[in-house]
C-alpha cells in the first residue's frame, strides 16, 4: 500500500461551502491506527458520540485522503481529544502522512497506538463503516477510555483556539 497525497481541485462553490461549515466551532481530535508503514495519526474535527449503550462513537474521513486506505482497513483505532497545548500535534497530523515515532505512543496488548497526552482517549474496534458521498463514516465500539483535566483545543473558521472551564 502506497500512501500519497490526494489530487485537489476545489471549485469556488466547494470552497464557499467549506467556509460556511467552518463557522461551526469544534474540538480537535487525532485518530491513530496501525498501517503497514507503522502507527500513524490523522487530525479530525468530525467526531461525535453515537450511543451510550453500547458505547459507540463516530468520525469521518475524506476518501481522497492519503490515509484513507489505512483507516478503511484498520480494525482498531483510537480517538484522542486534544488539549489546548497540543496545537503542534494537530498541525502535524492534519496533512501528509504522519507516522508516529516509537517514543510518541503507548498501547495495551492488542490495542491501537495511543497518544499519552489527551483530554480524553477512546480505544475502539470498528463497529461499522459507511460510505457517505466523498467521505467514509467510521463507527467505533469503545473498548477502553481515559480522561484528564485541562482546556480543550478548538477549531473555528480555519483557526485553532482554546476553550476552558470558567473560573
Amino acid at each position: 500500500m502506497t500512501l500519497e497525497p490526494p489530487p485537489e481541485h476545489p471549485t469556488d462553490e466547494t470552497r464557499a461551502y467549506r467556509r460556511a461549515l467552518g463557522s461551526f466551532a469544534t474540538g480537535v481530535c487525532v485518530v491513530t491506527a496501525d498501517s503497514p508503514q507503522g502507527p500513524l495519526g490523522l487530525t479530525i474535527n468530525s467526531f461525535t458520540s453515537v450511543s451510550l449503550e453500547p458505547r459507540l462513537l463516530l468520525w469521518c474521513i475524506d476518501e481522497r485522503s492519503e490515509r484513507w486506505p489505512v483507516f478503511a482497513a484498520a480494525e482498531r483505532f483510537a480517538v484522542h481529544i486534544l488539549p489546548a497545548e497540543d496545537r503542534e500535534t494537530a498541525v502535524r497530523f492534519a496533512k501528509g502522512v504522519a507516522l508516529l515515532e516509537p517514543h510518541e505512543f503507548e498501547r495495551r496488548p492488542d490495542g491501537p497506538p495511543c497518544l499519552p497526552e489527551a483530554l480524553a482517549r477512546f480505544e475502539c474496534a470498528v463497529h461499522d463503516r459507511i460510505q457517505m458521498g466523498d467521505h467514509m463514516v467510521v463507527v467505533g465500539r469503545v473498548e477502553a477510555f481515559a480522561t484528564a483535566e485541562g482546556d480543550a483545543l478548538t477549531f473555528w473558521r480555519g483557526r485553532y483556539g482554546v476553550l476552558g472551564a470558567e473560573e
